[in-house]
């Protein structure tokens, strides 16, 4: 999901198959609830620029082309692809606070289940080379293939790094990178563990969902 002013921009699978995901549109009170376009969506974080009208978000077109990146217009639905790289995967899209480039979740090889998702990032108009931005430590072994290495990213404007969870030494907490890549540091080291979050608009507050390491209890957490 999305929020932008009084609107929600969410993926479903209501109306169609299970796990068939579309983009929908509601009001903040889950009103007047509107499919924005035909595109099949993946199971995927998006984003969203220029005062709520464009959205950036992992999608497919049939069997063959999955997880690229496309953007969508949030009123008519057009949409247009801006990956192609069909071997790979793309998935947990976000703007930089101009909205001129995307940090995302990438995988070089979509059917190699053990190869480890890092974040890279390029510029939103294709110009130039996608940069790699995380990179997992070589003597870490405590994430399975399945957990998180390098989490959904959300961009903190103010105070000009890139967040995003990751499980590491044994357990989950929120790192952050800067848009070079030139430092890598982690963020947050409470008892409980940290994965989903996001960032206040002035940038001062973290929301996050913290939970104990059994996964039993999970609560939402602010951060000053």
């Amino acid at each position: 999901y999305q929020a932008w002013d009084d609107k929600l921009f969410f993926v479903s699978d209501r109306d169609t198959c299970s796990r068939c995901f579309f983009l929908y549109e509601s009001d903040a009170g889950g009103n007047q609830v509107r499919k924005i376009s035909g595109l099949q969506l993946e199971d995927s974080w998006m984003d969203i620029r220029h005062n709520g009208k464009e959205l950036i978000v992992s999608g497919r077109v049939g069997k063959k082309v999955r997880h690229q990146l496309y953007l969508v217009n949030a009123k008519s639905g057009r949409f247009r692809q801006i990956t192609s790289d069909t071997t790979a995967i793309y998935s947990d899209p976000c703007f930089s606070p101009d909205g001129e480039q995307i940090v995302y979740r990438h995988k070089k090889n979509r059917r190699d289940r053990y190869e480890k998702a890092e974040l890279w990032i390029m510029n939103t108009d294709g110009t130039g080379l996608p940069r790699q931005l995380t990179h997992y430590p070589a003597s870490d072994t405590t994430a399975k293939w399945h957990d998180y290495h390098a989490g959904a990213p959300h961009w903190n404007a103010q105070a000009g790094f890139i967040t995003y969870q990751s499980l590491q030494e044994g357990k989950y907490s929120i790192y952050a990178v800067t848009p070079d890549g030139k430092r890598n540091f982690k963020l947050t080291d409470f008892p409980l563990e940290a994965g989903w979050h996001d960032w206040s608009p002035d940038g001062d507050w973290l929301a996050m969902d913290m939970f104990d390491h059994q996964q039993t209890q999970f609560d939402i957490w602010l951060w000053n």
